[in-house]
């Protein structure tokens, strides 16, 4: 009797004991889950922000996240030991309770227990609160990845020669670029709702500046307005009164022939000091010499960013600068105003022409001039026309059409219908460009 009553308590503790180990593994698996998800989802940005103000959790967090292959090695490694194992007694369990069919029973019963309470609950809580979840399991994690790795380290020697057997290619070091992956969350949050339309034209347009050349938004020379330095001193005074510009380059002999740049204050200073200061009064004016208060011109390549270009506007305390090319030959001049509309827009005064760049004439049709920028009518149309090959509308037009058309052509490419509206010389005036799509 003393003995059947010892085996059925062995019996109990048996049964008890092995559900124990269950659901303990359980409990590491949805640990295990929680973590690879809290780990990966979390924004670095946030932890490293968390980090600075003296989070330990966050800065381990940080330092787990920055070899992403052993950090999610050993968490895998981890959670199969555990999962395989957890399966292994529920079999032993299942069988030595129901027999034979307790192998099935045991499967359907702990992939039901895996999937909710070991896979979606922890990775649910994890994604709902990435950060917070990071910090909490950094530690323990950190020292699951210490004492795993050496087995990690082989795991992922082997992965790599089979990947290499199969002829792929891999840099674990490879990370997308910071600028690009901000580039992609802005889009993403524009596309969701998230970021107004000029939140995130700014937002892009600053990011872009590193891969933009002023040749792309710089005026072009056949329309910058330049003062002759052999003109006569009235005809001088006139122009630049009349003009709405503040800045003004100064020729001499040929408009390649760049030798300064007038600045209006300097101007008025000047002509103030003359009028004023002489008993000669407005005669004084017929001595007056552009030459004596002009700047020294500013060169730049073409080919600089506008993300140097601004830099060196800033260093320089200027905000005015001649575009050249390779050869020396001017080709137009770029502004700080230019770069900086970039990023915010149109930026307009009381002294500018009121030009209105873009005409709608329903939601899909607009008019525009030849000259406007691609990047502008994207930025204002909310359009995708592409932009590697040309700059300006007309570019794109003449690129894809080989050859100048003439007034009244019409082509069709990249979506779009675009048709010539009227045209100067050899330069198309005015297109019309209508979305098919």
């Amino acid at each position: 009797m003393e003995t059947a009553t010892s085996e059925i308590v062995s019996w109990d503790i048996t049964i008890w004991g092995t559900m124990a180990a269950i659901v303990a593994l359980l409990l590491l698996s949805a640990f295990f889950s929680g973590s690879e998800t809290a780990l990966t989802a979390a924004s670095r940005a946030k932890l490293n922000g968390l980090a600075e103000k003296g989070s330990k959790g966050a800065q381990r967090a940080l330092n787990l996240t920055d070899d992403n292959e052993r950090l999610i090695g050993a968490v895998l490694l981890g959670n199969n030991l555990v999962n395989i194992l957890a399966a292994s007694l529920a079999t032993s369990l299942f069988t030595l309770l129901f027999g034979n069919s307790g192998v099935a029973l045991a499967t359907l019963v702990m992939t039901l227990l895996v999937l909710i309470f070991a896979e979606v609950m922890p990775k649910t809580y994890a994604i709902t609160n990435p950060e917070s979840a990071a910090l909490k399991v950094s530690p323990i994690i950190a020292l699951v990845v210490r004492v795993l790795s050496p087995i990690v380290n082989v795991v992922r020697l082997l992965v790599r020669f089979f990947l290499r057997i199969l002829g792929v290619k891999i840099d674990p070091d490879t990370r997308i670029l910071a600028h690009q992956e901000i580039a992609e969350a802005i889009a993403l949050h524009h596309s969701e709702g998230g970021v107004q339309k000029d939140d995130r034209d700014r937002l892009l347009g600053a990011l872009d500046l590193k891969h933009r050349e002023v040749a792309e938004i710089m005026l072009h020379r056949s329309n910058i307005e330049m003062i002759d330095a052999a003109a006569d001193p009235n005809q001088i005074l006139t122009q630049a009164l009349q003009s709405p510009y503040t800045r003004i380059p100064i020729f001499k002999g040929n408009p390649e022939n760049i030798i300064g740049v007038l600045h209006a204050k300097d101007l008025l200073r000047t002509v103030d000091t003359m009028v004023r200061g002489s008993h000669e009064g407005l005669e004084s004016l017929e001595n007056f010499d552009i030459l004596d208060i002009a700047m020294e011109p500013y060169f730049v390549p073409d080919s600089t960013s506008l993300d140097d270009q601004m830099r060196n506007f800033l260093r320089r305390k200027s905000h005015f600068a001649l575009v050249v090319d390779e050869y020396g030959s001017l080709q137009g001049l770029i502004t700080l105003e230019d770069i900086l509309e970039e990023i915010v827009g149109e930026i307009a005064d009381e002294h500018d022409r009121d030009e209105d760049e873009v005409e709608r004439t329903n939601e899909s049709e607009i008019i525009v001039d030849g000259a406007m920028t691609i990047r502008d009518i994207n930025r204002t149309c909310d359009w995708d026309l592409p932009d590697e090959e040309a700059n300006t509308i007309a570019g794109l037009v003449i690129y894809e059409a080989q050859t100048i058309p003439t007034e009244g052509q019409i082509f069709s490419f990249h979506g779009y219908r675009f048709e010539v509206i009227s045209r100067e010389q050899n330069r198309i005036a005015k297109v019309r460009v209508h979305r098919l799509s």
